[in-house]
């Protein structure tokens, strides 16, 4: 099915209120979704803002997608999710197609919970490059705690830290598979969209926020 795009706001919302970080720019002002464009999947009410916090409800998801386009760049953002709780960020990515393919994604996800053991690969747990390049380490805390966490994307090298510990470490010039290679073509993106890639699971994000390299 193709996805309908829903502009939320004509303007490019610039973050106002600066981040305490030298070089940081907010992406979300703490009460409306102004900057951001929402890809509906299908049935359910995509994102909310609650008490500060950009929110994929159980019943929500899609993919919420920044106005703005972003080449290299370090983001940063805290998350929470319920047990067994299933999101993404996508980088570099276009409005149109799976992100995880037609961009990139950095997996979140509550990798522990028992409904992923016996079949989850390593590419596809907490901090991996999705179906591409997985994290060599593991600092998640248990679901229904906030998470600190920063991703740095300079050319073809893309980094995840999470609360303080890098946990991935990738060069996407080490993918040589022709099959995979031509599985994601959004490898070979330069720039494009931030956003959150929900999966009708519960996930919390604040403090967000991004300094263009």
């Amino acid at each position: 099915m193709i996805p309908v795009t829903i502009l939320l706001s004509a303007a490019l919302f610039s973050g106002a209120a600066a981040a305490p970080e030298e070089g940081f720019i907010s992406l979300f002002d703490g009460k409306t979704l102004n900057g951001w464009t929402l890809v509906s999947k299908g049935s359910g009410v995509g994102y909310l803002v609650e008490d500060g916090k950009i929110v994929c409800p159980s019943n929500g998801g899609g993919n919420l997608l920044t106005e703005r386009e972003f080449s290299d760049f370090i983001f940063r953002f805290e998350f929470r999710m319920e047990p067994g709780g299933n999101s993404g960020v996508g980088i570099r990515a276009p409005l149109a197609g799976d992100i995880a393919y037609s961009g990139m994604e950095i997996q979140i996800l509550d990798h522990g919970h028992e409904r992923y053991q016996g079949w989850l690969k390593p590419v596809q747990r907490h901090g991996a490059v999705y179906d591409l390049i997985p994290p060599m380490a593991d600092n998640l805390r248990p679901a229904g705690e906030w998470n600190e966490q920063e991703i740095h994307v300079q050319g073809r090298r893309i980094r995840v830290t999470l609360n303080g510990k890098l946990i991935t470490d990738a060069d996407l010039d080490t993918v040589t598979d022709p099959e995979k290679l031509k599985k994601h073509p959004g490898m070979a993106r330069t720039s494009g969209r931030i956003g959150f890639l929900g999966h009708k699971t519960r996930v919390e994000f604040r403090n967000i926020r991004i300094k263009p390299l």
